[in-house]
């Protein structure tokens, strides 16, 4: 079914599925790529170059913690047209993300690890409901994974 079509539920949900599909999954697993990269790397630098990287490392990571507050915008636009707690929620991230990055790096990557567990805690309540709970375990790996990297950046910043 057409979720965007003019005919059928007023507030349709999302099918669900066994699992997130084999390239999602992929793609998913690279983007940790540069998680692990820069941290393994802030703690092999010294200096200017170390601050440098623990910045880019928090660009990236307050991306990713954009890209979790836009995919409830999404998910709200499709499914939830009129909910205002999921509109609400979709603009938090990514504010969050504003200021991390905007923090000196050591600040910015441990507030960046703490928004990506609170992302993760709070789609743990709100996938099920718009039959996505099956993304649960790759977020969960993912999200802890990330902010594990975040939070080693911090420490070696």
């Amino acid at each position: 079914m057409n979720l965007l079509s003019a005919s059928g539920p007023a507030h349709p949900t999302l099918p669900e599925a066994a699992e997130p599909p084999p390239r999602a999954r992929w793609l998913a697993y690279l983007g940790l790529l540069p998680f692990f990269l820069g941290a393994l790397v802030i703690w092999n630098l010294q200096g200017e170059n170390r601050e440098r990287l623990a910045l880019v490392l928090a660009s990236y990571a307050g991306v990713i913690v954009a890209f979790l507050g836009g995919i409830h915008w999404g998910l709200a636009m499709r499914v939830n047209p009129e909910g205002p707690r999921s509109f609400g929620w979709a603009v938090v991230p990514p504010i969050v993300a504003g200021v991390g990055m905007a923090m000196p790096a050591s600040a910015g990557l441990a507030l960046l690890g703490l928004a990506l567990v609170v992302c993760y805690l709070v789609d743990r309540r709100l996938y099920p409901a718009g039959g996505m709970a099956h993304w649960l375990t790759l977020r969960f790996r993912l999200s802890m994974l990330a902010a594990l990297c975040c939070f080693l950046g911090a420490a070696g910043a």
